[in-house]
């Protein structure tokens, strides 16, 4: 489906088919590298890549399937800190119930995590916000390797087209353009891309929302591997070296001198013993002697990742605790808290980026349902806690939050508690309310004025209270 020659005019494209000749070549430009990165990420990589060719035969079987692999724990541990609660309207209280209802339905509880891991891997990662066959918004997240985009010109939020190039499990491959303007779909199964169908975009705008990673003014976005990939190389290399010399030199040699070398008929040396844990070595001829070489001390290579992993972890803001390079004690209290506070503030950092692609989704759906909601450019995404604290420094920081009057609801969502447990707690209060009334009128209830008793109870509170002579003697003595 790809023309040979690619688009190469010297202008911006103008056709269906230039665009998608423009925007498959800026893709495949791209792919190389997000490969390399989810190969990192997922430990297929460096395979003895440094060994010799003789270390290589003789290690292939055991070291092949080998990984000590640094690169998913550092996109993990920010990742599974960034979880959306929901979506705020500066004039609505609490959580928006219909943006929570896209979300609901499109299962973006799961995928959304997906969508920020391939974001922070690769470097991007996009949403597609379109109808499905039953005329519901679906909100689909497309990877970056089968996604690309085209920003207008001079702009860096408004797209001017957007394309997948997608092929299905019997190796059919389709292409789907969009722009402001129109939609260019070529199906599965049709070879040509002038071949394919078009028709109006209903929506005006490309319904298409990237997930670009921190990306610069003037520059790409960029993966959180490209400065941790040459230090886990690193790391292989010297533990490949230490699995080597843990093989041919962390055993001690044994020697003996001053022994006749008995050779076989062909000539080649026979093996004078059988060494074994119950063997005894021993020889008649008096000047025989017997030996041993020290073992070669793998604390050096231990020291050296020991310190690559301090570089990772400084570059990657990762907690060094995390790689174990303080021996294995992590800590605890106050400590954690500092020690991960480089990894807070990154986590922060990607979720004001991730949190402003998510409104711009929601945003996509209320275009679709013709929601004046559509222009909510005030509207907030409500991100969870990404700090880990103990249970009881973070509600006691919470009840002191309550004596500045921050409102219960507002103090529910920071404790951790989702919308719908939010929701459910206004319900269960109102049937606290109703079950407080209900037993209240079943006690002794107040005499009203109307009544008969209720005109005696207000004559005998009326009546002026009885003096203490005692006490006022008392008071004009100590007055003279």
């Amino acid at each position: 489906m790809v023309p040979p020659n690619g688009y190469t005019a010297a202008g911006p494209p103008e056709t269906p088919v230039d665009w998608l000749a423009y925007l498959h070549g800026k893709l495949t430009n791209q792919l190389p590298d997000m490969w390399r990165y989810a190969k990192y990420y997922e430990g297929d990589h460096q395979r003895l890549a440094f060994s010799q060719a003789r270390y290589k035969a003789e290690f292939r079987e055991v070291f092949e399937t080998w990984r000590d692999n640094f690169c998913g724990l550092i996109i993990d541990s920010a990742t599974e800190r960034m979880v959306v609660e929901g979506f705020r309207l500066p004039d609505s209280p609490g959580f928006d119930t219909d943006a929570r209802e896209f979300w609901q339905r499109n299962s973006l509880d799961v995928l959304s995590n997906a969508v920020h891991l391939d974001a922070m891997l690769q470097g991007r990662a996009y949403v597609l916000v379109w109808l499905g066959d039953d005329g519901k918004v679906r909100i689909t997240p497309r990877s970056g390797e089968n996604m690309v985009v085209e920003y207008k010109a001079g702009s860096q939020t408004e797209l001017e087209a957007a394309a997948l190039f997608f092929t299905d499990s019997w190796g059919r491959p389709s292409a789907t353009l969009w722009t402001e303007a129109y939609v260019y779909e070529v199906k599965a199964g049709t070879t040509e891309w002038e071949n394919g169908s078009r028709r109006p975009n209903p929506l005006g705008v490309v319904p298409v929302v990237p997930f670009h990673n921190r990306s610069r003014l003037a520059g790409e976005p960029y993966s959180d591997l490209t400065n941790v990939i040459p230090i886990q190389d690193a790391i292989n290399k010297t533990v490949s070296d230490a699995l080597t010399a843990s093989e041919f030199a962390a055993f001690p040699q044994r020697y003996v001198t001053g022994l006749e070398i008995v050779e076989d008929a062909e000539g080649n040396p026979v093996e004078p013993f059988k060494v074994a844990v119950d063997k005894l070595l021993q020889a008649e001829d008096p000047a025989a002697k017997f030996g041993q070489f020290e073992a070669a001390s793998l604390s050096n290579y231990c020291d050296l990742v020991g310190l690559l992993l301090q570089h990772m972890s400084s570059l990657s803001r990762t907690p060094s605790h995390y790689f174990l390079v303080n021996g294995g004690t992590a800590p605890s209290g106050e400590a954690i808290i500092s020690a991960e506070a480089g990894l807070v503030a990154k986590v922060r950092e990607r979720m004001l980026h991730f949190g402003e692609a998510w409104e711009k989704v929601i945003r996509l759906c209320f275009a679709w349902e013709g929601d004046k909601r559509a222009e909510a450019f005030s509207m907030e995404t409500v991100w969870r806690d990404p700090e880990y604290r103990t249970e009881a420094q973070h509600i006691d920081a919470l009840l002191k939050l309550k004596q500045l009057n921050v409102p219960e609801e507002q103090l529910w969502s920071d404790a951790g508690y989702t919308p719908s447990q939010i929701s459910t707690f206004r319900a269960m209060r109102k049937e606290d309310a109703k079950a407080a009334a209900e037993v209240q009128k079943l006690g002794p209830q107040p005499d009203h004025p109307g009544t008969a008793e209720g005109a005696k109870a207000a004559q005998i509170a009326a009546k002026p209270p009885q003096g203490n002579s005692g006490n006022v003697s008392r008071k004009i003595h100590e007055q003279k």
